[in-house]
């Protein structure tokens, strides 16, 4: 049975391991998938035990997605691009360090129906999803405005691809602007989070969206969002963090196991534990 697991600290509310053993049994792979606790300073220490005790892989969150990048013996380009890492596969003493949240997050797209490519996004938020997303979607063809409080952190996210990404701030006018030019808006922030105090003071800027553009929302927890409620209302498609979760996880269990899965079979067989 070949090891797999998600490091992390705090790592005990991953849903990780629920989700990648349902679909490794569904599947009929020989892997086990289980989490461990892996702080800050302990990112190399632990890829050496992983090498060492024979693990196949591992995913990886915070704080270890951009410790982990110049640890790496090779990295995939989006990886590389965005300067993240959440998925090492080990082979033969060498570490792969892949991104597949981007990547999850596009086929979660794909079954909304949307295809980026020529689209003009916008992306709220600055942290690492706001990170893989944009270098994602730009990689994909969409030209993606990145809006957060502090334009310096955007800033930082648009140069993995100045000719895409640009910059903005997040006041409310500037919002509204910027969705009257999008056909597809994503929140990639913490805002209207269960477990948080924080949301949206003014949704006015989504009645800015032209009409059949997609507003998405990285957040699965609550399942709708008041970002993704008002969407509704307005009758605009909408996509909670759930397909990119899942996504994502498959994704990786394809780069762990190097071979393509049932990615509906697996998809199925998570949906049902979740």
């Amino acid at each position: 049975m070949k090891k797999l697991c998600v490091i992390g600290d705090p790592i005990s509310h991953s849903k990780s391991p629920v989700i990648q053993n349902a679909m490794i049994a569904a599947l009929g792979l020989e892997y086990h998938y289980t989490a461990v606790r892996v702080g800050g300073e302990e990112t190399a220490a632990w890829l050496d035990r992983a090498k060492a005790e024979g693990w196949a892989g591992f995913n990886a969150t915070m704080p270890h997605k951009e410790r982990l990048v110049p640890l790496m013996d090779a990295l995939d380009p989006l990886a590389e691009k965005c300067g993240a890492v959440n998925t090492v596969c080990l082979r033969e003493g060498k570490a792969l360090g892949c991104n597949t949240d981007g990547g999850g997050f596009l086929n979660a797209l794909h079954d909304l129906g949307v295809d980026p490519a020529g689209l003009g996004v916008l992306v709220l938020g600055s942290g690492g999803a706001a990170k893989a997303v944009s270098a994602a979607l730009s990689s994909a063809g969409a030209t993606v405005t990145v809006a957060n409080r502090t334009v310096e952190k955007a800033e930082r996210i648009c140069q993995m691809d100045p000719a895409r990404l640009t910059p903005a701030g997040f006041g409310i006018q500037e919002l509204t602007r910027l969705a009257g030019e999008s056909g597809l808006l994503v929140n990639c922030t913490s805002l209207g989070m269960a477990g948080t105090n924080a949301d949206f003071e003014d949704l006015s800027f989504l009645e800015a969206l032209p009409q059949g553009a997609a507003v998405c929302d990285a957040i699965y927890a609550p399942p709708e969002t008041s970002l993704l409620r008002r969407a509704a209302e307005l009758g605009h498609p909408t996509m909670n963090g759930l397909g990119m979760l899942l996504h994502q996880a498959i994704l990786a269990l394809e780069l762990f196991t190097g071979e393509k899965i049932d990615r509906e079979k697996a998809k199925k067989a998570a949906l049902a534990v979740i």
